[in-house]
């Protein structure tokens, strides 16, 4: 057991999504128990495994401070539950804007009520916005193009002056391309609808659909296609858990990358898709989406003197086969 959360209680809002719920099966692998709070509007109560549900909504104050009252001795909250397409976000911003930026306020005033005064923060690096050089450090400065960035940087905001005025202690992990699954295939990613190029490539792969769109063929990059860093979401999971350990040993408060260092572009996605899958991919060519960005990957030297983080499970290979294996297993392939 990498890290000992024995008896220790933990709310994770939007433990029923992607993210959280690889987070809660962590938390309950280390001995700890993580309490869901999720209205189940784009999570799965089939991935509440690892604790019980609170279903609630997290823009919805009274029914957020009542369900607190019934964990009245939780002091740390992950917060994951968000809009986060960014597509979408561009044409329905009024959405973006109540569901991330006043559901964080919610939760903030709902935690400063009862108490809990711990809180990782789900970010992103669509913080930064479009950038000259890479790798993106914490330090750069943050200039979200999307709706989707500017929620975030809002909320963040929103974070560091509840810290300075009420002594909120929190850290903010700010996520690059999440990706792959669990190796169980107990748990992966299952968006309705899907606009992730991982999981939507290999379902064309696997004639669950039809052929992929990629976005944009032009960008300045050696093939043309946008370059990501994926990192597993088991990674991502893991540096939650770091963060937890670092504040028992007194830190305050801390913005982190999470990512590996190193950019995927579209094209070598679906090349790697291939070669594991031993399928190949359909794909169309389209025009560049708004909110998106040439090129994004992490400076991670910050993840690593605070928090000892470094990926474990991030070779590209690796994220391809376990999100595979998952898909694999709820298709019935």
């Amino acid at each position: 057991m990498e890290f000992n959360l024995k008896d220790q209680d933990v709310i994770v809002v939007g433990g029923a999504g992607y993210i959280g719920s690889h987070v809660c099966k962590m938390i309950a692998d280390c001995g700890g128990r993580p309490i869901t709070f999720d209205n189940l509007s784009c999570g799965h109560a089939h991935a509440v495994k690892w604790g019980p549900l609170e279903q609630v909504d997290v823009r919805d104050t009274p029914a957020l401070c009542a369900a607190f009252e019934r964990w009245p001795a939780i002091k740390t909250v992950v917060h994951l539950a968000s809009s986060i397409e960014v597509g979408i976000g561009e044409t329905q911003p009024a959405e973006f804007y109540e569901n991330n930026v006043l559901g964080a306020l919610s939760l903030l005033n709902a935690m400063r009520k009862a108490g809990a005064d711990r809180l990782i923060f789900s970010s992103t690096c669509a913080t930064y916005g479009e950038r000259d050089t890479m790798p993106i450090r914490e330090a750069d400065p943050q200039l979200p193009f999307s709706v989707y960035g500017k929620t975030k940087l809002a909320i963040e905001h929103m974070i560091q002056s509840y810290h300075k005025a009420y002594g909120l202690n929190y850290v903010t992990l700010r996520y690059f391309n999440a990706s792959g699954a669990d190796g169980s295939g107990e748990i992966g990613e299952e968006h309705d609808p899907e606009t992730h190029l991982i999981p939507i490539a290999l379902m064309a792969a696997a004639g669950k659909r039809g052929p992929l769109t990629l976005f944009g063929m032009d960008y300045d990059t050696p093939d043309g296609t946008c370059v990501r860093d994926y990192i597993h979401v088991n990674d991502i999971a893991r540096a939650h858990l770091m963060a937890m350990e670092k504040f028992s040993g007194g830190l305050a408060n801390a913005q982190i990358n999470i990512g590996t260092g190193k950019g995927y572009s579209n094209l070598e996605i679906l090349e790697m898709i291939e070669a594991v899958t031993g399928l190949k991919v359909p794909y169309t060519k389209g025009p560049r989406r708004d909110g998106d960005l040439t090129e994004l990957y992490a400076h991670c030297g910050h993840a690593k003197a605070v928090l000892g983080f470094t990926p474990t499970h991030s070779d590209l290979e690796n994220i391809i086969k376990s999100a595979w294996g998952f898909h694999k297993r709820v298709w019935g392939l």
